[in-house]
């Protein structure tokens, strides 16, 4: 069975792969199938945000997608970078994004956040079926760490004993992460509704 992943974002694209491809589906990016889109995000939950990618993408090739929708939520900040994590403050890089949570929280004692992931699978009859997972912890005072992309040198999970989630191997975040209990959500269904061959 294919799957398409609708992003553009390597660092998701390499999570999908890693997860998907040792249950036995082929999992292609949306380059590696050619397909030059790039949806405006106009919803205003995860939810809408993760149908909208999917949904431009199964309109395109009929075929199987998955698309998420997840974010970086600071208590603090009144929930914010939230759904404009991605593009926060209209800042350019990552980087510059995460300093911008920092300097948000440099006179807060609250430093509580979380992760949020929502995911959209659209099947090939074109049913959308979506599942999320939330990942809770606090942002740490100082980036630290080289692995993982957008907010983990910043994000401490409640299960990293103390570290960023990128002073983490991979591996932790693939198997905790708000993207891995999503994950773990969307499998399952897999598995029960054995909609898929995936011989």
């Amino acid at each position: 069975m294919e799957l398409i992943i609708a992003t553009g974002n390597k660092g998701k694209v390499r999570e999908y792969k890693d997860i998907f491809e040792p249950l036995g589906f082929q999992v292609f990016s949306q380059k590696e199938m050619n397909i030059d889109l790039d949806v405006e995000e106009t919803g205003t939950t995860f939810e809408e945000n993760a149908l909208l990618k999917a949904k431009a993408v199964y309109d395109l090739t009929g075929k199987c997608v998955i698309s998420d929708d997840s974010g970086l939520q600071v208590e603090a900040l009144h929930g914010e970078p939230g759904i404009y994590s991605a593009r926060y403050k209209g800042l350019e890089t990552e980087h510059e994004r995460r300093l911008a949570v920092l300097e948000g929280l440099k006179d807060s004692e609250n430093r509580r956040a979380r992760f949020i992931c929502c995911i959209c699978l659209i099947d090939e009859a074109g049913v959308p079926h979506l599942f999320k997972g939330i990942w809770n912890g606090t942002i740490a005072e100082k980036e630290e760490g080289d692995e993982g992309f957008g907010y983990d040198p910043i994000f401490i999970s409640e299960d990293s004993n103390g570290k960023t989630t990128a002073s983490l191997p991979i591996s932790f975040k693939e198997t905790f992460s708000h993207r891995a209990k999503a994950v773990k959500a969307l499998t399952d269904y897999l598995k029960e509704e054995h909609a898929y061959d995936k011989e």
